[in-house]
């Protein structure tokens, strides 16, 4: 995408909404080449007032001499219509980005203060202004004829496109963010202040889940998960071996032993057929039914199933009407880690809502990030909500200085909940963006055959954190995309059960087939709710020219 940011100066705004013709023309060009070319506009907070009143004055000036108050009363009411619903159109960039008052120092605070905006929009920027004090003042300040004159000059390669774009949904709140930011500030309750409260009650709103508990990162959501049961040395926690590393590594940071389990190969998800094989080895201390842990040698060298952490990668839950089943069939409870599905849903019901305990990440590139890490552990078992709550703040009871248990630091910063606020209620939009992507995706990628593209089973809607394929020729076909500027990732290159830090545990290659295999073949496709079509379009015509071109070049020594 494009990363563009236009603002708007107050004449130009106020041509395009009071359509003074033919002065108008060039102002609703300019405006729509820019939104034809994605761009961000904005209006400057600190001008708004000033627009307003000129808004007025040019609604009124369209009228006769006669009737004045009616006519000025019409008019205002009239320019506050406007004002509104253009509101809705763009963004208002506060004075919270940048010193304002450094603009009342120069003998053109007007023009001063469009240009300190600009400054604090760190991207590319431009700014419409018919003001001769702006015009020539400064490279960025274009007339609205000029721009809406000029060719399209940017090319994809100068504009690369981001593989997750972090910045354009905060453009989108920013008023918003600044002013929650603002009011943490003013108030000082930097820990656990009343966003958190705020929060948790909005997001088992959204899950229709009754106890939420916000922390300080999807690791550590899962590690209070544990906790709460009392995980240590001796328990067998079954988990996938195809996700990111923090899901084993709590099971390990409490002595317990993570029991690696193989993916189904389209869905990604832990197979329930290898892990119901997986606990039955387990029971049965049982090697030849399915690759187990290696374990000291000793009379205590058994491993006791206690859970199942089940993981729902890129965004699609796991299969839990199955999962929960063996489970209750084997009396161990379970853990939903959806750090990468909030939003998406399983048969009827929001992820986070579908195991004993669920818990996300507010990692900034997850479905709803904040901006640096957080986490939630949603149940609806009271006691183990209680629980969670005082292991969160080193075991508190009554109070910080009261403490009943062993626990960990987890409490998340009130500012994270302050920045997740907003981001929440523009969340729903968001999600339908990330489903339109990967729906284009789909669309446009079904035909080549060489390709595996995701699989969404009935029943399933998935929260897309990523958009992953499958190429057995995958290396080729990631440099040669990276050479067009279409930028991939790899999740995951290496399953859990060959990566060093679970070395001790003697697992060998070949213990897991589907995970180890797919390591090699997965492709992460840009993903994000602000994925322009003409850019859907681009990277699937560059992938459509690179499979083309691999086809035609078989590997070297075939």
């Amino acid at each position: 995408m494009y990363k563009r940011n236009v603002i708007l100066d107050i004449d130009v705004a106020v041509e395009l909404l009071a359509d003074h013709q033919p002065a108008s023309h060039a102002a609703k060009a300019a405006f729509e080449k820019a939104l034809n070319r994605d761009c961000q506009i904005w209006l400057v907070a600190a001008c708004l007032p000033t627009l307003l009143e000129r808004l007025k004055q040019a609604l009124g000036a369209r009228a006769d001499d006669t009737g004045k108050e009616t006519i000025h009363s019409t008019a205002s009411s009239q320019a506050r219509d406007i004002m509104q619903e253009f509101l809705a159109k763009v963004s208002v960039l506060s004075s919270h980005g940048f010193d304002a008052e450094a603009a009342f120092e120069s003998e053109q605070p007007r023009a001063a203060l469009i240009l300190l905006a600009a400054d604090a929009l760190a991207d590319e920027v431009e700014i419409l202004s018919k003001d001769p004090a702006l015009l020539g003042a400064d490279r960025r300040v274009v007339h609205p004829q000029a721009y809406a004159d000029r060719a399209n000059s940017t090319s994809q390669v100068e504009n690369p496109i981001p593989f997750i774009d972090l910045v354009q949904h905060q453009h989108r709140i920013l008023p918003q963010l600044e002013k929650g930011i603002a009011n943490v500030f003013r108030s000082g309750q930097y820990i656990m202040g009343p966003e958190i409260q705020e929060l948790e009650k909005k997001l088992a709103e959204y899950t229709g889940i009754e106890h939420v508990i916000c922390c300080s990162s999807g690791t550590d959501a899962l590690l209070l998960a544990l906790m709460a049961y009392g995980v240590g040395p001796g328990d067998a926690i079954l988990t996938s071996t195809f996700t990111f590393i923090s899901t084993a590594e709590v099971i390990s940071l409490l002595g317990a032993t993570p029991v690696f389990v193989d993916i189904d190969p389209r869905t990604f998800n832990i197979d329930p057929e290898c892990l119901e094989s997986a606990i039955r080895a387990c029971k049965e201390n049982n090697q030849e039914i399915y690759p187990l842990p290696a374990l000291p040698e000793g009379p205590a060298a058994t491993l006791e199933p206690k859970g199942i952490l089940a993981v729902n990668l890129f965004g699609l839950p796991c299969e839990y009407d199955r999962v929960n089943a063996i489970a209750s069939e084997h009396g161990l409870f379970v853990v939903e880690d959806a750090a990468q599905s909030f939003g998406a849903q399983y048969r009827g019901r929001s992820a986070c809502s579908l195991a004993d305990i669920g818990c996300t990440s507010f990692y900034p590139s997850k479905p709803l990030g904040g901006y640096g890490d957080g986490g939630a552990v949603f149940t609806g078992n009271h006691e183990i909500a209680e629980r969670i709550a005082s292991i969160r703040i080193h075991g508190m009871g009554e109070d910080q200085y009261d403490n009943i248990r062993i626990g960990i630091n987890a409490r998340m910063d009130t500012l994270q909940a302050a920045v997740l606020l907003p981001k929440l209620e523009i969340f729903p939009r968001e999600l339908e963006s990330r489903h339109r992507v990967a729906t284009r995706y789909a669309e446009l990628l079904t035909s080549h055959e060489s390709l595996q593209i995701p699989t969404v089973p009935e029943g399933y809607r998935s929260a897309w954190a990523l958009y992953c394929i499958l190429s057995n020729r995958r290396d080729e076909l990631r440099d040669t995309l990276a050479s067009r500027g279409v930028p991939t990732a790899i999740y995951y290159p290496k399953p859990l059960h060959l990566q060093t830090a679970f070395s001790h545990l003697g697992y060998e290659t070949g213990d897991f087939p589907v995970a180890e295999s797919t390591a090699k073949q997965i492709l992460s496709l840009p993903i994000h709710p602000y994925l322009h079509e003409r850019d859907i379009r681009w990277i699937a015509k560059q992938l459509a020219e690179t499979l083309a071109w691999i086809q035609r070049h078989p590997p070297t020594g075939h």
